[in-house]
């Protein structure tokens, strides 16, 4: 249809703008969070810097709805990117469109399916750690009984939660944070399932293949058989037609 058509050519001429937005919007989201002494005019260039490439996010969303064949069905399967774009403190979820940066790295993994989930699960857990690092520093720094102030710990934490260590050392105690951890919860087990699914895909692959040549070479071994077994009966044929040819012929009797 025209309309899928210029949908697709939205999605692939506004992809590494995007990215570039999403860029932009993790410097300016991270550094106020990383220098808390920030003088206050780059602090505002960093308000500034996000708030423009949040527009740009609600500018592409609203592209596509409206070159969207079917605007209900748009909305039902976007709706994460729907939550980010109305609601501000969803915003740092939209720094996953930096994911479009590996679409580069895909082209060097290979043609297999295996090889792009192996990409997208390892850089879409670094990207989350990242974001996840930041946001609950942003919540949890300040507080008195935080257990969280600074980005090695934060960093710490995000990496023993989305691999469902948890060793307790580290843990939210805002409401904010409470949620950053959940949200980071389901994405921790959402990359282990993916992970797992792989390295079952992976080894089934393999068994198949060594069943595959365990029956080629069975197959192989039936033709030559065979082979051996007709060259055997055309060459007793042969045999048995020479002998006949060379065997002597009994004396015609002769009439009186």
């Amino acid at each position: 249809m025209e309309s899928d058509r210029r949908l697709r050519q939205w999605e692939k001429a506004s992809e590494w703008p995007l990215t570039a937005a999403a860029l932009v919007f993790l410097v300016g989201y991270a550094w106020p969070i990383l220098d808390p002494g920030i003088a206050d005019t780059w602090r505002t260039v960093c308000v500034v810097a996000s708030w423009s490439a949040w527009g740009l996010f609600v500018i592409d969303y609203a592209g596509r709805l409206t070159l969207a064949p079917h605007r209900l069905t748009f909305v039902r399967k976007n709706l994460l990117d729907l939550a980010v774009v109305v609601l501000p403190l969803l915003r740092p979820l939209r720094l996953l469109r930096l994911v479009t940066l590996l679409t580069v790295l895909n082209r060097r993994a290979g043609g297999s399916l295996r090889g792009r989930v192996a990409v997208y699960v390892a850089g879409a857990a670094g990207i989350v750690m990242l974001v996840a690092s930041l946001a609950i520093l942003d919540a949890e720094r300040g507080r008195d009984d935080a257990t969280i102030t600074t980005f090695g710990q934060a960093l710490w934490w995000a990496m023993t939660t989305v691999t469902t260590v948890g060793y307790g050392d580290t843990y939210p105690v805002t409401t904010q944070g409470r949620f950053v951890a959940v949200g980071l919860m389901l994405a921790g087990i959402a990359l282990i399932g993916v992970i797992t699914a792989t390295f079952a895909s992976w080894l089934i692959e393999r068994v198949q293949e060594v069943e595959e040549a365990a029956q080629d070479v069975t197959k192989r071994d039936i033709l030559a058989l065979r082979e051996e077994i007709v060259a055997l009966r055309r060459s007793l044929e042969s045999g048995r037609d020479v002998t006949a040819r060379d065997a002597p012929r009994p004396a015609a009797e002769s009439g009186d």
